[in-house]
């Protein structure tokens, strides 16, 4: 046993030194600790000091390969592990890792009604209480484990779990579970980001839910993907567990859903390493909800369509949109999330029911100053409800603006400092609006 204990700190002393020996490289240099057996009796370890040495350099290559290649980019998505433990013979690696986030953030001229930037919530008239708001919160806080195991018969089955601590009240720090999946053979079966989200379609930004036309949400689903011609095209199919919020008036009461959300895509992408893509999605929806004046049972179907995209234009220079339109899908755009908004009585008549209709659109750049060490990005957001009969209430979110700019600087492979601007407004049906505005820095360790 002591033999084992013996090899195993010597393995990591030389995954530690294989490191340090190529961190000034710009490639991912994680540390692997060999998970090693002994062999035979518990005072016999028939195997060589050169050999351990040799399967543990080859064991960190294979590791880092699998992580490189199931690693998804995008918003939100975490960083490689720093440390991975992987078997002699190369078949199952598991990774731990995450990061501490720190956001400072000061409104003025306005304060949102929120920890994050949503323009739903900005606040119509301005009163002592909303004009400014200083903040400190480390919620957005990783970690996550990820296990690749390269099975003979499936080919790579990737588990993942990651957390944050957003799960209670505000700047409560509950641990909230984001995303718990296992994939394989194009499968995706568990949590994990709604099939409807284009994760490379926006840049980065501070604010942690992002510009309010873009749709990142999570939801409970099994999903299958395919890709063909050399991964240039890929497609994608899902059942989700819906989520539904509207506005039931005096007539109509919520009950369980009874349909999963369907929401599809197809992608095409282009250039080098695939780094362009345009994307075309679709969503279903069956919302159920009970008439009590008829005493019976009703449905409403929502759909929504989505074009979103990344476009390289260069190594330096990077576009970002999406745009989306459809009826009852709250849950599909960012800033109507939780709104109350799929559907409404008619206004013109409270005993019937209508969903509602709405668009987002959102444009962004980024410009890479200096390749992966210092980038600028820009944009602006707008998602809208449209009238339909009228509306319901005067008091009713009517459209949203979100305008962003930040700078990211990459101090070390670890660690990013940043600075965000942020403007933001709100508009009623009735035409009353009201800002806001917010100034954030940030400081992001990972580990």
């Amino acid at each position: 046993m002591k033999r084992f204990r013996l090899l195993l700190v010597m393995c990591a002393m030389l995954a530690v030194m294989q490191t340090k020996a190529q961190s000034t490289s710009d490639e991912y240099q994680p540390v692997v600790l060999m998970m090693l057996a002994e062999q035979g009796g518990s005072n016999s370890y028939p195997v060589s000091m050169e050999r351990i040495v040799v399967e543990q350099y080859e064991a960190a290559h294979v590791a880092k390969n699998w992580f490189e290649a199931t690693r998804r980019e995008g918003f939100q998505q975490t960083p490689n592990p720093n440390i991975i433990f992987s078997t002699r013979d190369n078949r199952f690696a598991l990774g731990i890792g995450g990061f501490v986030n720190l956001r400072t953030s000061y409104d003025f001229k306005g304060a949102v009604n929120d920890i994050d930037f949503v323009p739903y919530k900005i606040p119509i008239y301005a009163n002592y209480a909303n004009r400014q708001r200083i903040m400190m919160d480390a919620t957005t806080s990783r970690i996550f484990t990820k296990a690749v195991v390269n099975s003979p018969k499936l080919g790579p089955v990737v588990a993942y779990v990651d957390m944050d601590f957003r799960g209670g009240a505000e700047f409560s720090y509950t641990p909230r579970l984001r995303s718990a999946y296992v994939s394989l053979l194009g499968i995706t079966a568990g949590r994990d980001v709604t099939t409807f989200c284009d994760l490379q379609a926006a840049p980065t930004t501070i604010d942690f839910q992002g510009p309010n036309a873009y749709n990142f949400n999570f939801a409970t689903m099994l999903r299958y993907e395919l890709s063909v011609l050399q991964d240039h095209l890929t497609m994608g199919l899902a059942l989700e567990m819906p989520v539904v919020s509207g506005t039931y008036g005096e007539s109509f009461r919520p009950i369980s859903q009874r349909v999963p959300d369907i929401p599809m895509y197809v992608e095409y992408s282009w250039g080098r390493e695939c780094r362009s893509h345009i994307r075309a999605s679709a969503v279903l929806r069956n919302m159920y909800l009970h008439d009590a004046v008829k005493n019976d049972n009703t449905s409403l179907f929502g759909w929504g369509v989505q074009l979103s995209g990344r476009m390289a234009l260069c190594d330096m220079f990077t576009l970002f949109f999406n745009g989306v339109y459809g009826e009852g899908i709250t849950p599909y755009i960012q800033d109507l999330t939780g709104s109350g908004l799929d559907f409404t009585p008619n206004p013109k008549n409270p005993n019937q029911i209508q969903t509602m209709p709405m668009w987002a659109v959102q444009g962004a750049a980024q410009v890479d100053i200096i390749p992966s060490l210092l980038s600028v990005s820009g944009g602006y957001s707008v998602a809208r409800v449209q009238e339909h009969n009228g509306y319901y209430s005067p008091d009713e979110y009517r459209r949203g603006t979100y305008i962003f700019g930040n700078v990211f600087y990459r101090v070390t492979d670890n660690f990013t400092l940043a600075a965000e601007y942020l403007h933001g407004g709100r508009k009623n049906m009735d035409g009353l609006k009201g800002g806001a505005n917010r100034v954030s820095v940030m400081l992001q360790y990972n580990f």
